[in-house]
């Protein structure tokens, strides 16, 4: 999981003092957000100057050229987001704990003033994340810790580009940024899985105008194969969630169904290594998600990001890859009660 978004932890400080809130836990997310925002440098100054290492000032050129399309060619806010950079020193610049219930599949929320409620708690401390990890299997929930190369105060601050966005290829790179300014974008409160699931749509119907624009046809080739193994990976654990909710509603004592419950999770790897070995010759990119350990929280996370997807990619299609329109949609659908909200952008006919 690429990619998750803090609160706006300036205005989440100050409504933890006035709530009650634990205000330790939006002092680690201050902290760590004003050191980042402290190390921040100017990306036009850093092509322009001498002293920058050649390979950080093509990273730079790349960036901003990324950055100008988002604005010019999706649509997305033109601001001073990603306009500068931050050497952050580590892999990840934030942790995302998620947890869900032995057996269930539905995760557990955190609710925080001014944002609402969100399916995971982030730290810029991976220890602090593991140890809330540690409490909540204490109290019998599922856990997953997930590293984080990119977040977003969804505007209330001038996001940078931060080092973690350069550890793989351009099209991520795009993608991160596509994604988290879509934040800026369309942000509905208490509904992650809306969220998320738009951001993706637009990362990637973005990703591919890019690299069309660029007219770099291996880059796009190399994009749609990812999207398709990212579309067998989900569906993967989409079969697999089928298989748990069955058991978890189903009969049978505690005991069987955690032996249900690990078998159906042996038949998940068993077929992730059919399909690597089969139709994806070879390709061994999600050995790594498989070979940690697979629960609850995990496969709920995953489902965060994806499950809507779809429709918000027809819900484009419909509006004629027009991004303005499109937007002007989703505010729409994100105006609609939240327990129809998904359905109703499932039986979408047009954009209007």
């Amino acid at each position: 999981m690429p990619h998750i978004f803090l609160q706006a932890i300036l205005l989440l400080l100050l409504a933890a003092a006035l709530t009650g809130c634990s205000v330790s836990y939006y002092a680690q997310s201050l902290k760590g957000h004003v050191e980042i925002m402290a190390a921040r440098k100017n990306v036009e100054r850093l092509v322009r100057d001498d002293a920058t290492p050649e390979p950080l000032r093509a990273q730079m050129r790349a960036a901003s050229a990324i950055r100008q399309f988002a604005s010019d060619a999706l649509g997305l806010p033109d601001n001073q987001s990603y306009r500068a950079y931050a050497d952050i020193g580590r892999d990840y610049v934030t942790w995302a704990v998620f947890a869900a219930p032995e057996f269930s599949l539905v995760p557990k929320v955190w609710c925080f003033p001014v944002f609402g409620c969100v399916p995971y708690r982030g730290y810029f401390s991976k220890q602090s994340a593991v140890r809330t990890a540690a409490e909540l299997e204490r109290e019998g929930f599922d856990v997953h810790v997930s590293g984080v190369t990119a977040y977003s105060t969804l505007g209330w601050s001038s996001d940078p580009l931060l080092s973690t966005m350069f550890l793989r290829d351009k099209n991520y790179l795009a993608a991160l940024v596509f994604h988290e300014l879509a934040h800026q974008r369309v942000y509905i409160n208490d509904d992650t899985a809306f969220n998320e699931a738009f951001a993706v749509a637009v990362e990637t119907t973005g990703v591919r105008k890019w690299l069309r624009a660029a007219g770099d046809q291996a880059g796009l080739r190399r994009y749609e194969a990812g999207l398709k193994r990212s579309g067998d990976f989900v569906a993967l654990v989409a079969r697999t969630k089928s298989e748990l909710a069955k058991i978890y509603a189903g009969p049978g004592s505690a005991t069987q169904k955690r032996v249900a419950k690990a078998a159906a999770i042996d038949r998940l790897r068993a077929r992730y290594r059919r399909m690597r070995d089969g139709s994806w010759g070879g390709y061994r990119g999600y050995d790594g998600w498989f070979d940690a350990p697979i629960n609850n929280a995990k496969l709920a996370a995953t489902s965060v990001y994806s499950d809507q997807v779809p429709a918000f990619i027809r819900l484009f299609e419909l509006c004629a890859g027009d991004y303005p329109r499109f937007y002007a949609a989703v505010r729409r659908f994100g105006a609609h009660a939240k327990a129809d909200r998904a359905e109703a952008l499932e039986a979408a006919q047009t954009c209007e």
